[in-house]
């Protein structure tokens, strides 16, 4: 959780100042704009990159700092209560949905892919998995006793890390049929 908050914190602070200079410069050239595909500023232009009147990257500025302090907290030891941690579940739940979302509208309504707003996607999912690991092993979420020691088996025999590698490689996948080789053009 820590590498992946860390990584999509970057990643917001530079979606929220190329947001600004789209918003100063509305023809400008963003570093991360590597070609027709990989294009953050077309992505950028769209109304899809701020659902709620505001750069949806201001959302990770203020996200992740939790998220990466649940996560050093945790490394250090921290048992945080249970209902705290099964409302962080519930959070980073509409996240990895919000992420996923964009990335649909930018792969399949814009036609045009962010870089760093793959990073974020990517590390989301690695993040939630990670939260949602701990949280099945600390019997944080409420779930009923025969879901609960079903989802104790999963992580157990690590079936969650192979849903984990197949989701990505699924969207993967998808992005590369989507694309194919304008991708590397």
């Amino acid at each position: 959780m820590l590498i992946g908050g860390l990584g999509s914190l970057l990643a917001a602070f530079v979606l929220s100042n190329d947001a600004i200079t789209i918003a100063a410069h509305p023809n400008a050239v963003l570093s991360c704009s590597v070609n027709v595909v990989l294009n953050c500023a077309t992505v950028a232009r769209d109304a899809s990159s701020h659902l709620f009147g505001f750069p949806n990257s201001f959302i990770g500025l203020m996200s992740e700092p939790i998220v990466i302090t649940i996560a050093i907290a945790g490394l250090a030891g921290v048992m945080f209560p249970r209902k705290f941690m099964f409302a962080a579940q519930i959070g980073y739940t509409l996240g990895l949905i919000f992420a996923l979302t964009l990335l649909g509208i930018s792969t399949f309504h814009i036609g045009a892919l962010c870089p760093w707003c793959l990073l974020v996607t990517v590390t989301t999912l690695f993040e939630w998995f990670a939260m949602t690991r701990y949280n099945i092993r600390e019997n944080n979420l409420y779930l009923p006793k025969k879901l609960s020691k079903w989802a104790h088996g999963v992580i157990e025999k690590d079936y969650d890390k192979v849903a984990l590698f197949s989701i990505i490689v699924l969207l993967a996948v998808v992005i590369i049929s989507k694309y194919g080789t304008a991708l590397f053009a």
